[in-house]
C-alpha cells in the first residue's frame, strides 16, 4: 500500500505537488482570483490553469498580490498552463506561451501541456487568438498539424527557459506511443479525467512503465454523476471521519496520481486539502477500484464532434 505523498518526482527531476487547485471556468469576475489567493495562503503549492479558461490575467493579478505580501514567493509555487488546440502550429507555440506568461506576470511556467491531441485552424491569420476557425455549421476546422510539429516547439520552450517541464493532456496510449518514438524530452505528465467511475487502470499502467505522471482532472466527475452520494464511498468516508471528496483525492494520491479539484467555495478549498493526515487501507482501495464503469464526463465529441475516446 502506497504511503501518502504531498509531492511526486517527475521524469526530468522536477517536483510536482500532488494536490493542486484547478481554475477552470469561474462563473463570476474575480472568483478565480480569490480562490487562487485563498488556496495559496491555505497551503496549496500547485495551481492548474489554461489559456482557454480565459482567466489568466485575473490569476496574474492574484499572484501579484500574494507575492507582494512577501510570505509566498514565485519559487514556492508550481504553476501549470496549457496550449490550446488552435495554437499548435510551430509558429504559434512560443507566441502563445509568452502570452500566457505575460498574462500571469510570470517569467516561467513549471509545467506546460498540450491541452488536447487535436489541432484546429486559428481564427486569426496572425494566430493571435485562441479561437478556432469554424465551418458553416459552427464547428472548429481541423488543421493539418502533427503532434510532432507541436512537441518539437514545446521542447524549445524548455531549452529557452520559458518552461521547466512539458507534458500533455487527454492523450491516450496510442498518442503516447507515437510521441515517445520521437520525443527528445519525454512528457513529464499526462493530465486526463480520472475518478472512481473512470479509474483508467490501463493508461495508468502504461504511464507508470513510461515514467509519466498522471494528473486527474474532474476527480469528482464534474457533478455529472452520483459520486458524492455513492454508498461505498460514503461508508469509507464515515469510517475515516472525512468527506467523500477527501476519500477520492486520497485514493488518487495513494495511486500516485496528482489531482487538481476546482472550487471557488472557501470552505471547500480548505477542506479539499485535508487529505494528508489519514490513510486508506488496501480494502478501501479495492472497494473504490471496483466502482470503475468507464464513465467519461469530458469528451471533445461534446465541443467539436471529434469522438477521440471511441
Amino acid at each position: 500500500m502506497s504511503q501518502p505523498q504531498n509531492t511526486f518526482k517527475l521524469n526530468d527531476g522536477n517536483i510536482i505537488p500532488s494536490l493542486g487547485l484547478g481554475t477552470y471556468n469561474g462563473t463570476k469576475v474575480g472568483e478565480v482570483g480569490e480562490a487562487v489567493k485563498l488556496a495559496l495562503k491555505s497551503g496549496y503549492k500547485h495551481i492548474d490553469g489554461a489559456a482557454i479558461y480565459m482567466n489568466e490575467k485575473e490569476i496574474g493579478h492574484a499572484l501579484k498580490e500574494v507575492f507582494a505580501e512577501g510570505e509566498i514567493k514565485r519559487e514556492d509555487i508550481f504553476y501549470v498552463s496549457k496550449l490550446w488546440n488552435s495554437c499548435h502550429r510551430a509558429s504559434l507555440v512560443r507566441k502563445h506561451c509568452e502570452k500566457t506568461l505575460e498574462d500571469l506576470g510570470l517569467e516561467y511556467l513549471d509545467l506546460y501541456l498540450i491541452h488536447w491531441p487535436i489541432a484546429f485552424e486559428n481564427a486569426d491569420p496572425t494566430g493571435v487568438t485562441t479561437q478556432p476557425l469554424r465551418d458553416s455549421d459552427g464547428e472548429p476546422i481541423l488543421a493539418p498539424v502533427s503532434i510532432r510539429e507541436t512537441w518539437q516547439e514545446m521542447e524549445k520552450l524548455v531549452e529557452h527557459g520559458l518552461v521547466r517541464s512539458i507534458g500533455v493532456s487527454n492523450f491516450n496510449v496510442q498518442n503516447l506511443v507515437d510521441l515517445l518514438t520521437y520525443a527528445k524530452i519525454k512528457p513529464a505528465v499526462n493530465q486526463v479525467e480520472v475518478h472512481p467511475y473512470l479509474s483508467q487502470p490501463n493508461l495508468k499502467d502504461f504511464c507508470d512503465r513510461s515514467g509519466i505522471i498522471l494528473t486527474a482532472y474532474s476527480p469528482l466527475g464534474q457533478g455529472k454523476c452520483d459520486l458524492l452520494t455513492n454508498e461505498t464511498l460514503k461508508s469509507i468516508a464515515d469510517k475515516h471521519n472525512k468527506t467523500i471528496a477527501n476519500v477520492i483525492f486520497k485514493w488518487l494520491n495513494q495511486r500516485g496520481i496528482v489531482t487538481i479539484p476546482k472550487s471557488s467555495n472557501p470552505a471547500r478549498i480548505i477542506e479539499n486539502f485535508n487529505i494528508f493526515d489519514f490513510q486508506l487501507s488496501n480494502e478501501d482501495m479495492d472497494k473504490i477500484n471496483s466502482l470503475n464503469s468507464n464513465l467519461r464526463t469530458c469528451t471533445p465529441a461534446n465541443f467539436c464532434k471529434i469522438p477521440l475516446f471511441d
